[in-house]
């Protein structure tokens, strides 16, 4: 019984599975990003005329391309390509949603049906993990970075693994 636990609990410590956690984490966080983005996709009417346009452009387009790049960012997320870079964009946008969320002059409207409070906030904190942390061995990055540097340690860390 106590080989049992030491197992359990010792085994667990030694090994990780970090990079299938981050392929989760990268998989999960990209369906509920294009989750998010069909939403919009599918109430664009109601969304454009409370969107102010932004770089010059009209209301209609600016949401046609936020949604675009939402999209965008979600698949490169989830494949793990330039997932550091995937990544800025929705960070951002999540720290403008928050921060429209929490003022004082955001509807009620506002708060129900765009985000509830705390939504952006998870989004941030996964955003900035990925953003530290990178997407991990199970990702295209990790392929492209892999293919192209020839050093002996890579190739020795791609027969581990």
């Amino acid at each position: 019984m106590t080989n049992f636990f030491k197992n359990l609990f010792l085994y667990s410590v030694g090994h990780t599975y970090s990079n299938l956690s981050r392929l989760f984490l990268r998989l999960f966080t990209g369906i509920m990003f294009l989750q998010l983005c069909i939403r919009q996709m599918l109430n664009f009417d109601q969304i454009v005329p409370t969107f102010n346009g932004f770089m010059g452009m009209s209301p209609e387009a600016s949401v046609t391309a936020l949604v675009i790049v939402e999209m965008l960012c979600a698949v490169c997320i989830m494949l793990g390509l330039l997932t550091r870079l995937a990544v800025l964009f929705p960070l951002g946008m999540m720290l403008v949603a928050e921060n429209v969320i929490m003022s004082s002059e955001a509807s009620v409207t506002d708060q129900l049906y765009n985000f509830q409070p705390g939504y952006p906030v998870m989004f941030i904190g996964i955003f900035i993990f990925m953003l530290l942390s990178g997407p991990g061995k199970i990702s295209l990055d990790y392929i492209i970075a892999a293919h192209f540097t020839e050093s002996p340690v890579e190739e020795e860390v791609l027969d581990k693994a």
